[in-house]
């Protein structure tokens, strides 16, 4: 939100309290309150009838500095509030008439001179950013609003990233971003995923902490600052710092939340009945039977919507005219080695039987007076599920247990966006415009803590369209409704990246896009994208988007990507499990890996798959695509072409093959994957090293999906000989040297090469 008439002047109606200086300090409890009168006091006289503002600083992790800003002490904190991992730290201080420094860690925040207020944020010793003097204030308007304000300045040629899902241009800089979940597609500003939390290419992390709406101006009402603002009388954020952008997002996800670790069958091949497309079991089985007719490995089987009676979601009962055997057909998916997935929401249809109970009890959203708040928009009379009543969500949870219990694996959580904040309340006080974005958190928390009890802790995931900070924990995210277009599928990789740099480790998309039908050019460049994805969903709105509708060419497409990403599994799977451990996404903008590479910084049409593997989608339907190899010497994975890093490439490409490059000194664990993506990952696994360089040593870890880790083989060039050791399960896996000979190493702890013998 702008308060400003350019640079000189405030807009008509505003008026700014600032902090002018330090009048006085007290450190107590490992917290430093800052006392900052809003003039600079020269007598007794300056200190009556005028206001003066409160800043208290803490450390709630290392290298993590929290500042509270406020006005009025006496405000109500109304609930919700982010789920944040908040400990005591004691911070090194320095509290003198002339000098305020406040460390947590390596990070510094400083007042070099109380006189003038003007904060320093270092890291060991590195300025970072700042508030320069009025930046930071209470801003009132004409009408009686008020808001609190900071304002932290930006370096030349600092770059902004994250912010959420967001589908505008990978960079923030010179944007404004309201933190505001909504309904909106992918091409807009609107977003599914607000997260006011954001990424500096100069290597620190910014959260404001607070659920209702944020308002960001990234170096666009002053074009050398960020500002966020929140409506009243105070203002709460946190710095974070670290040695890198991956350590920052390691200590953010360390209070936040880490990511939840997905079970590894989600991460092969799912396929949908589509939205509005009519479907009965025979539909179903029909697609399941032709991919496997065609050799496609398929994982998941999701039902969408119309798996329940129209006019009626949600009811969580099955729709006995088209799936009279649900509980019959759940096994007979099973036996075929499928999962499945069940569409869901938290709206009751008045037509549900669960709305009179809803009403009954008091488990849904009311208002003022007591009445059930309901709408027309999306279904007839709909009420939505307060899940801030304990009850509420003991009912819901239970709702789906009996779905659980008959054979379900996993629920499609859609909507959680539109989310009333007038005229309403909820059953435990909490405030209308708080729970508008923080709804979406307590929705998935419910329905995945209702998996976690039903199928174990290990097995639990989802398929969620909204969320809010901590919700990483609740995965997996897909970018909602794009369109079946080029330029769509660009936005959609954008707004994943940029949630990847919000906290969010896993992420996935309606591959051919979910409006319209994409031509088959666009489908098999999709697939070729979204099997290189973290998870992989054939999804659509009003047509089928089995491979074969589009050409006989999509099928081997399909086919060849699906076995591709599960034979990258052994690679894949130990990534993932070092994500939910760490916090590092698993699809990782260029600039997180190569933050010292200025051609990294905004590069938004390529990704790294882990740390090793460079993905580059294909976004025309001629098969040319521009990308960038950072410095090194890269090897095709398809191909096992080479090329020199450091540079640009242009190139052309059929359908069977796109840019996956892999990155210089890497050793890619890779299985034959051929029908599944849960298997013995180390049974059979085949090393490949890529440019390995004499002196270069690598260790490779391959995790099987229990989580435990079942080979670890150090690499070693040196002097010209391959030297192999290796800890766990030895009984069956080989080893090939920059794709020369496959030498079996099969029940062998370590072995020496000389490399003639393996070229």
């Amino acid at each position: 939100m702008k308060f400003t008439n350019g640079f000189w002047l405030l807009q008509d109606d505003v008026t700014a309290l600032s902090p002018m200086e330090v009048r006085d300090s007290l450190y107590e409890n490992n917290k430093l309150t800052l006392y900052a009168p809003i003039v600079k006091i020269s007598g007794r006289g300056d200190t009556l009838n005028r206001p003066q503002l409160t800043v208290e600083l803490s450390a709630p992790q290392e290298d993590i500095i929290k500042i509270s800003m406020y006005h009025f002490a006496g405000g109500i904190d109304q609930n919700p509030n982010f789920v944040l991992n908040e400990k005591d730290i004691v911070p090194n201080v320095i509290n003198s008439k002339e000098q305020i420094s406040f460390k947590s860690g390596e990070l510094e925040f400083s007042i070099k001179d109380n006189k003038n207020w003007a904060s320093e944020i270092k890291y060991k010793g590195k300025y970072l950013t700042g508030s320069p003097l009025k930046g930071a204030g209470l801003i009132t308007r004409a009408n009686g609003e008020r808001y609190f304000k900071e304002q932290l300045n930006l370096d030349v040629s600092e770059t902004i990233y994250g912010l959420g899902e967001r589908f505008t241009p990978f960079v923030k800089n010179g944007q404004v971003v309201d933190i505001w979940n909504e309904d909106g597609g992918t091409c807009s500003e609107q977003a599914y995923k607000n997260i006011p939390f954001y990424l500096s290419s100069k290597g620190y992390g910014i959260l404001v902490n607070h659920p209702e709406k944020v308002s960001f101006e990234v170096a666009s009402e002053v074009v050398s600052r960020v500002q966020f603002s929140v409506p009243g009388e105070k203002l709460e954020y946190f710095i974070i710092g670290g040695d890198s952008l991956k350590d920052v997002l390691k200590n953010y996800t360390t209070l936040s939340g880490k990511p939840g670790l997905p079970p590894a069958w989600s991460f092969g091949l799912w396929l949908t009945t589509s939205f509005t497309t009519t479907y009965d079991e025979k539909t179903v089985t029909s697609f399941i039977d032709g991919m496997a007719d065609r050799d496609i490995p398929l994982q998941v089987f999701h039902f969408d919507c119309f798996w329940m009676k129209e006019f009626e979601w949600c009811n969580f009962k099955w729709d006995l005219d088209q799936f009279p055997e649900p509980e019959a057909m759940l096994k007979r998916l099973k036996n075929k080695g499928l999962y499945n997935c069940l569409w869901i929401n938290s709206y009751i249809a008045q037509k549900s039987y669960m709305f009179n109970q809803g009403k009954e009890h008091g488990y849904l959203v009311k208002n003022i007076d007591g009445s059930v708040w309901q709408t027309d928009l999306w279904q007839a009379g709909m009420g939505l599920v307060d899940f801030t009543n304990p009850d509420a969500v003991l009912w819901y949870k239970g709702k789906l247990k009996e779905l659980l219990l008959m054979g379900v694996d996993s629920f499609k959580t859609d909507f959680g966006e539109r989310i009333p904040t007038k005229g309403i309340k909820y059953f435990n006080g909490s405030d209308p415009q708080k729970m508008h974005n923080f709804y979406t958190y307590l929705y998935n928390k419910a329905v995945f803590e209702v998996i976690q009890e039903v199928k174990g802790h290990d097995k639990a995931m989802l398929f969620a369209r909204s969320a809010t900070v901590g919700s990483q924990k609740f995965p997996v995210h897909w970018g909602g409704d794009c369109s079946a277009t080029y330029q769509s599928m660009a936005e959609t990789l954008r707004g994943g990246l940029s949630l990847c740099l919000s906290g969010f480790g896993f992420w996935s998309h309606d591959i051919g896009g979910f409006e319209q039908t994409a031509e088959a050019d666009l489908y098999k460049r999709w697939c070729a994208f979204g099997l290189l994805s973290s998870h992989s969903r054939l999804h659509g709105s009003e047509s089928y988007r089995v491979p074969w509708n589009f050409d006989q060419e999509a099928v081997d497409v399909l086919r060849f990507f699906t076995k591709l990403k599960n034979s990258l599994m052994p690679y894949i799977y130990t990534n993932a499990i070092e994500t939910s451990q760490t916090g590092i996404p698993m699809m990782r903008a260029m600039v997180l890996e190569f933050p010292n590479d200025p051609a990294c910084k905004f590069l938004d049409t390529q990704y790294m798959l882990g740390e090793n593997l460079l993905v580059a989608p294909i976004f025309n339907n001629r098969g040319d695509v521009d990308y960038y190899l950072p410095e090194g010497t890269w090897t095709s994975l398809i191909d096992g072409t080479t090329r020199d890093g450091g540079k640009w490439y242009s190139e052309n490409y059929n359908y069977l093959s796109l840019p996956l490059m892999v990155k210089e000194g890497s050793v890619i664990p890779v299985n034959s994957g051929d029908k599944t993506a849960d298997y013995i990952y180390a049974n059979g696994v085949i090393l490949k090293t890529y440019n390995f360089k004499n002196g270069h040593k690598s260790t490779t870890v391959i995790k099987e999906s229990d989580g435990s880790t079942s080979l670890t083989v150090d690499i070693e060039l040196h002097n010209d000989n391959i030297i192999i050791n290796s800890i766990g399960n030895t009984s069956n896996y080989s080893f090939t040297y920059n794709n020369g000979k496959i030498i079996n190493l099969s029940g062998k702890n370590s072995a020496t090469y000389n490399l003639k013998d393996l070229i």
